[in-house]
């Protein structure tokens, strides 16, 4: 993704854009992984077939937590209560839906001890392959300084002072993910 900077704030910036991007994406990926409570974020992946086409669950139910173990779904329009059990149930998440003609109960189940490893296993992976995207940000906005230094758009100092703060950072956004992963893991290793 190589550009044509004119100077070092604009490779810093861009790498600071691509950084907190990388964070955000990060944060939205976690925020599905299944913990031991109920979080409508668990169903985003949910596409329910409704007036011809595939509709995220979120634009034809609304979806509340009223207890910590139990999603509930609510259809706008009551015919679609069998093809949105019907997606949750197909959606891989490891859910059992059921209705009672207006409603769609979920019971989250509480994880076991080997599922809660295989998550944090999977969270890690996740996490890694946000760490590697972000230094490829780094790898990226340093080879833009160095072109910048060797068009001799800015002097040696300036290479080795942008060098340093891209790396700074890079330093405190993967400080901001690991946190986050941390957090994520204490939800899916708590008991409750």
């Amino acid at each position: 993704m190589s550009q044509n900077f004119q100077t070092v704030k604009e490779v810093e910036n861009s790498a600071k854009a691509r950084l907190e991007k990388g964070l955000v994406d990060m944060q939205h990926a976690i925020s599905q992984m299944r913990t031991g409570r109920a979080s409508v974020n668990l169903l985003e992946p949910v596409s329910v077939e409704a007036y011809g086409s595939m509709n995220p669950l979120s634009h034809v139910a609304t979806l509340h937590v009223p207890e910590p173990a139990m999603i509930t779904v609510q259809p706008f329009d009551a015919s679609l209560i069998g093809a949105i059990e019907k997606a949750i149930r197909n959606a891989n998440l490891g859910l059992n839906p059921g209705n009672d003609g207006k409603l769609i109960r979920i019971p989250i189940p509480p994880l076991n001890e080997e599922r809660r490893k295989e998550l944090v296993k999977q969270l890690h992976g996740t996490a890694e392959e946000h760490r590697v995207a972000m230094r490829n940000v780094r790898r990226d906005a340093n080879e833009s300084v160095k072109k910048l230094f060797k068009d001799k758009l800015i002097s040696e100092d300036d290479e080795k002072r942008a060098v340093a703060d891209i790396q700074k950072l890079l330093d405190e956004t993967i400080k901001k993910l690991d946190t986050s992963v941390k957090t994520k893991e204490n939800d899916v290793l708590q008991i409750k």
